[in-house]
């Protein structure tokens, strides 16, 4: 047994990383230290610490950890395990996005033009990121449009141009109808066009114009207009005024009770070139310095292209560390700033700005959503907290049902929850619904009784369940059936004394012929129409559900198939089946190889190939 004073005496005064896991051996949070032993022995000892970080420490079964040469290699080791274990007690940034660039081919003879999302180390050049695709699209076509560089993917000489030099889209270098020379001043114009170094090209160009004009090459000279104009017009949308700092990425913070909302802010070669927002979860009484400092480590430490400066209006606790981290991967010096005054602190504050109306937008859309619901259900209070619930079998086989759950108007798929049904024997999806509502709601009479939370967390306020009026019947049954064991437990708290049960209300969801969701109905069998924000809401929330319902049924299914299969075949063992399934990818793809193939894997003879080939072709 892991005896937590014990371990922790045995820490050492290094550097490194430590990992908390709870009782089933999760891992839960996962921090660095410049010191192991007295970090982690602050954990558990009495002190001013946060609702969360209480809630972790109180979760905690034992620990373990990994000693480092130095904070640096800690900070990295940190991140890589929060990005891969996703510690719940984490500040977690899940970001699956990658941004658009654009990429310019110096390296070829005729360099092409292009938007990317992979940063190589092949000797072009990139520019960005775009945090908007619409933005870099707007680009790449102005480019194509005004410049004229070649479209195609590769490069090869031809014996005919094709059509985008017909429509005047290209110069034709496939022909050789434009010289090297002549095509490389057109790159380097579109590498001053997106370095934001203009005034010289803008200049040329109106004496390029000026000159056409003057020897009456009147179709040039409009050609050299149109482009002056469009490069002025493209240059000034991007434009943020009194920005003298390139190359900066400026970060804003705002929170309320629930969310805490992060805009980036990216500015390159004094211009604005676009802008993006996060939303993090359950960090209402954490610092913001903390806030921050695990944003930056989470957003940067796999950033491909990194800003000169990076501006905050908190100092945060690891800025050296980061600084010196985030350098020696740009090859340059990256600076953590906390501007105090001026054009930068006014940047700063812009971006806080936005946040703030980021968050408040995002609270107002979801208001609203639950306003609307709760007007068109006919509910006496707004449902901040829905469960919907789906039965999956297959005649009466491997039966289980899928819950999910909708709060504050937000699908929560990590709050998911699977059942395997085990009193119902037989087809019988209304008994299946009363089994699992009651097993759920059970955990709410645990809470009650025991104070200790579980993974259901409180009651929700309305009920919807895939299926029709049977359902919702088995469903109020269900709720009734456990109301009064809620109720006693209630009294004994002297909470919600003036109510006989819980106030959950029930409706079903019910599919068209094409198994569209169609509407929602309440017990009197009524149907509900929606309008059509509440319908694609409802019909997300089906469709989740029913997933995990599915999914979790496949599984039983495939694990018991593949189980009857292989496993009762002497000769296969765990070793032989994981090789097997992985070669051929299935029993039954197993049962139509040939022996051969069979015997190819390592451990498997021909003789046991041909048993293998006879049992599964007697399933």
């Amino acid at each position: 047994m892991f005896d937590i004073e014990a371990e922790l005496k045995k820490l050492p005064h290094k550097p490194g990383v430590y990992i908390m896991h709870d009782k089933n051996d999760k891992i839960i949070y996962v921090g660095k230290a410049v010191s192991l032993r007295n970090r982690v022995r602050q954990y558990f000892r009495k002190n001013n610490k946060t609702k969360r970080i209480e809630n972790m420490v109180s979760l905690i079964d034992h620990f373990e950890y990994i000693v480092t040469d130095n904070e640096a290699e800690a900070l990295i080791l940190e991140c890589n395990l929060i990005k891969k274990n996703m510690p719940k007690f984490n500040v977690l940034l899940k970001d699956d996005k990658t941004y658009p660039y654009i990429k310019v081919n110096v390296k070829s003879d005729y360099p092409d033009v292009y938007i990317t999302r992979r940063i190589l180390n092949d000797g072009a050049k990139y520019f960005g990121p775009y945090a908007s695709p619409g933005a870099a699209k707007e680009m790449i076509d102005f480019i194509k449009t005004k410049f004229k560089v070649r479209q195609c993917k590769t490069f090869k000489y031809k014996d005919r141009p094709c059509l985008n030099y017909h429509i005047k889209k290209c110069m034709g270098p496939c022909m050789g109808y434009i010289s090297k020379e002549e095509y490389r001043k057109q790159i380097n114009e579109i590498i001053d066009l997106l370095d934001g170094r203009t005034d010289k090209m803008l200049k040329q160009l109106t004496g390029e114009m000026n000159e056409a004009a003057k020897n009456m090459e009147y179709e040039k000279a409009a050609y050299l207009r149109d482009k002056k104009l469009a490069i002025e017009r493209i240059t000034e949308r991007q434009k943020v005024s009194n920005i003298s700092e390139n190359d900066i990425d400026v970060i804003g913070l705002a929170r309320n009770e629930q969310q805490v909302c992060i805009e980036i802010f990216f500015v390159r070669k004094s211009k604005m070139i676009g802008r993006e927002h996060y939303f993090l979860n359950h960090l209402s009484d954490e610092e913001e310095s903390e806030i921050l400092s695990s944003f930056m480590k989470q957003y940067y430490m796999n950033r491909p292209l990194l800003p000169n400066k990076i501006m905050i209006k908190t100092e945060i606790e690891d800025k050296e560390l980061i600084e010196q981290y985030l350098s020696k991967v740009a090859g340059r010096k990256v600076e953590i700033k906390t501007p105090q005054k001026g054009e930068k602190l006014r940047l700063v504050e812009m971006a806080e700005m936005n946040s703030r109306i980021t968050l408040e937008n995002k609270e107002k859309d979801k208001t609203a959503i639950l306003t609307q619901l709760k007007e068109v259900l006919q509910m006496n209070k707004i449902p901040r907290k829905i469960e919907t619930y789906d039965i999956s079998n297959i005649s009466g086989q491997f039966m289980v049902a899928g819950m999910c759950v909708m709060q504050d108007g937000v699908i929560k798929k990590n709050l998911s929850r699977r059942f395997k049904i085990k009193t119902v024997l037989g087809q019988d999806d209304p008994k299946c619904m009363h089994e699992v509502i009651t097993r759920r709601l059970r955990h709410s009479v645990d809470i009650l009784n025991t104070s200790k939370t579980t993974g259901f967390g409180s009651l929700p306020d309305a009920i919807f369940v895939d299926g029709g009026i049977t359902q919702i019947r088995a469903a109020k049954k269900a709720i009734d059936d456990i109301g009064k064991e809620i109720k006693e437990a209630e009294k004994a708290l002297g909470v919600n004394e003036g109510r006989s049960k819980p106030e959950i209300l029930v409706f079903g969801m019910v599919k068209d012929d094409k198994h569209t969701t169609r509407a929602l109905i309440n017990e009197a069998r009524e149907e509900i129409p929606l309008p059509q924000d509440l319908m694609n809401l409802v019909t997300r929330f089906q469709d989740t559900v029913h997933d995990t319902a599915i999914g979790y049924h496949k599984k039983l299914r495939d694990k018991e198939i593949t189980k009857s299969a292989l496993d009762n075949i002497l000769g296969i063992g765990e070793v032989k089946k994981k090789e097997l399934l992985k070669k051929f990818g299935s029993v039954e793809q197993i049962a139509k190889a040939e022996i051969s193939e069979i015997s190819s894997i390592n451990g498997i003879t021909e003789e046991l190939a041909r048993k293998i080939k006879e049992n599964l072709n007697n399933l």
